[in-house]
């Protein structure tokens, strides 16, 4: 059988975040918010290894500061990322070997749990590819260019896609390869394999599992690391 193999995607500069820093070297209650995720990934029993892309000149930092420091055990490659997302995705995904499910995660959500990990490895093998996610909370309107509404969207209908996206290796990898050789250009990776006519299963995530974009998120963060620990 085939291991389960974690891609981290944090090689992107986060311009929004307004500050010089990476993002996911950024800190949340003194530690990285980077580390929260490498450190639930590398904890987790059904994860075996754990690839990092970032940016060239950040491997050194990431290795020094992030791997070896907090002792995260299953990253076994720090490897460069791309120009665009998918790029970074693409060589992530090509310094894997004999891998059977590959979860592919951005490195600014910091609190995946257990059971999205466990879940998304579980439906993977089941559909081909699957993404957790949320119903948005929020009512979503429809706007034309002079910004009148006209419409609005059933919430239920809708889904606000998070990570890790999960896939059996053999099918993502060969996906991103005909979308590198066909300058095909999309955001996410569950785009990648529908674009080739694969189906894509969404399950439930959670709405912790927030993406780091803003110097507001810090905060919400901050508050979702507090209380977590009071939980535990």
């Amino acid at each position: 059988m085939g291991k389960n193999c974690v891609i981290i995607v944090a090689a992107g500069r986060g311009k929004r975040m307004g500050t010089d820093v990476n993002k996911q070297f950024l800190n949340i209650k003194d530690k990285p918010v980077i580390y929260y995720s490498l450190n639930t990934f590398s904890d987790n029993k059904l994860i075996d290894e754990i690839v990092i892309v970032c940016a060239e000149d950040e491997m050194e930092y990431c290795k020094i500061e992030i791997v070896e420091k907090y002792k995260i055990d299953k990253v076994s490659k720090i490897v460069a990322g791309g120009k665009e997302r998918q790029d970074s995705v693409y060589n992530g995904l090509r310094a894997i070997k004999d891998c059977e499910i590959a979860l592919i995660h951005d490195g600014a959500r910091p609190f995946v749990t257990d059971k999205i990990i466990e879940e998304g490895i579980k439906y993977a093998k089941q559909y081909g590819a699957c993404a957790c996610g949320v119903i948005p909370k929020d009512t979503i309107k429809v706007r034309d260019d002079q910004g009148i509404s006209t419409g609005t969207l059933d919430r239920n209908s809708l889904f606000s896609v998070q990570t890790p996206q999960c896939f059996k290796y053999n099918m993502i990898l060969e996906c991103h390869r005909k979308l590198s050789e066909d300058s095909i250009s999309v955001t996410d990776d569950t785009a990648v394999t529908s674009y080739y006519g694969n189906i894509v299963y969404l399950y439930e995530g959670s709405y912790d599992n927030i993406k780091i974009t803003t110097p507001e998120d810090l905060y919400v963060a901050e508050g979702i690391v507090k209380r977590i620990k009071k939980e535990g």
